[in-house]
């Protein structure tokens, strides 16, 4: 039976980033999206919440608590709560830490993981999507051939989070037959920064998610040591790919509560002809089934996350609740816009950031990880 209700441990963490992302997110959300930049001192107290090192085993200076993509779903919606841009930021190192504490051989664990324990920040990355109109997660067309013990990766990138910080990135990338014939399997794998043939290009200018820096990355030929390549096989490579759709799917829950709850309050406040215009019927009724459908995404998507955890294939839930989230975190944000009126196109609200943010839902691939 599916049981959703988080132990104490869960809540406790629940509690702590609500607060966070309440207090200490939200109020910086507006600036950092104008600036593009997110505070040094914001991001030092996200790091010191500890979400990255929580699952890194305490051999290598984590904390050694098991993985679960439901506390991931539950701190991912949370800190999409207070803003979408610092979330992804903040949460990115785990987007290297998580699969490989999940498939990373042991000397890749040793040599990489321990530089994610420290007292300071360390930005770690994910190369997943292409810049290519048929780009499709489960036959990258960035290609991986063996040569000898080592493999090379070549291909183009794009939507690289901290590509400009990061010191190693989780690239997808192809795999085929010996003689290059056959189906392409999803591989992923390590590369270092300072890999010859590597280039990270310049930082993409983006609708939404203005505060998150994200750049293109070039692979030319770039040789890396056998064990940076990660092991599962293909089971493998849809479990990170489902524990992606499973943390996209919760941040879009969150952006889709965060603009519900201002539309909501803003109802409340605004009144027209003697009374709040929450009382008017279109206006309730749209607030109403806002509600619902976030309620909806959340159950969808901890579905997904709940499978993930029991060590099911999750495909199916987590491809339904990332589409479904996709499309309503649009639906309910444009739903925002229309009950602030004319407010809120504007700047002076945050509604509007809200919409550009949800846009991006259908598109986002492997920009965060449960």
């Amino acid at each position: 039976m599916i049981d959703f209700e988080l132990d104490e441990e869960q809540q406790l963490i629940r509690d702590t980033v609500v607060s966070f992302a309440r207090d200490e997110i939200r109020p910086h959300a507006r600036e950092a999206d104008e600036t593009g930049v997110i505070p040094p001192a914001l991001v030092k107290q996200g790091w010191e919440l500890g979400l990255v090192q929580s699952i890194i085993p305490e051999e290598y200076g984590g904390f050694g608590n098991p993985h679960s993509a439901v506390t991931g779903a539950v701190i991912d919606e949370e800190l999409a709560y207070g803003d979408l841009s610092i979330a992804m930021h903040l949460l990115a190192p785990r987007l290297i830490t998580v699969p490989v504490v999940e498939f990373g051989s042991d000397e890749l664990k040793k040599t990489l993981l321990p530089a994610f324990c420290g007292e300071d920040f360390q930005a770690g990355s994910a190369a997943v999507m292409e810049p290519r109109i048929d780009f499709d997660v489960s036959a990258p067309a960035t290609r991986l051939v063996r040569e000898g013990d080592d493999y090379v990766v070549t291909g183009q990138k794009c939507y690289v989070p901290l590509g400009a910080e990061a010191q190693h990135f989780l690239v997808l990338a192809g795999t085929q037959n010996g003689n290059g014939s056959g189906a392409v399997h999803p591989q992923a794998l390590v590369v270092a920064r300072d890999t010859p043939g590597l280039t990270v290009g310049e930082r993409e200018r983006n609708m939404g998610i203005k505060a998150l820096a994200t750049t293109g990355l070039g692979l030319d030929g770039c040789k890396v040591p056998g064990d940076h390549v990660l092991s599962g096989g293909d089971e493998g490579s849809a479990r990170l790919a489902n524990l992606s759709r499973v943390a996209l799917s919760s941040m879009a829950v969150g952006v889709a509560r965060a603009a519900y709850d201002y539309a909501r309050d803003y109802a409340k406040e605004r009144h027209a002809f003697g009374q709040p215009i929450a009382q008017k019927q279109a206006i309730a009724f749209m607030l109403a089934e806002m509600a619902m459908e976030v309620d909806a995404m959340r159950l969808l998507t901890w579905e997904a996350a709940w499978k993930l955890d029991q060590g099911a294939d999750a495909t199916r839930e987590a491809y339904l609740a990332k589409r479904y989230a996709a499309d309503m975190s649009l639906k309910i944000a444009d739903n925002a816009v229309q009950v602030l009126g004319g407010h809120g196109y504007i700047r002076d609200h945050l509604v509007e950031l809200f919409l550009r943010n949800a846009r991006g839902f259908a598109t986002f691939e492997g920009l965060a990880i449960a």
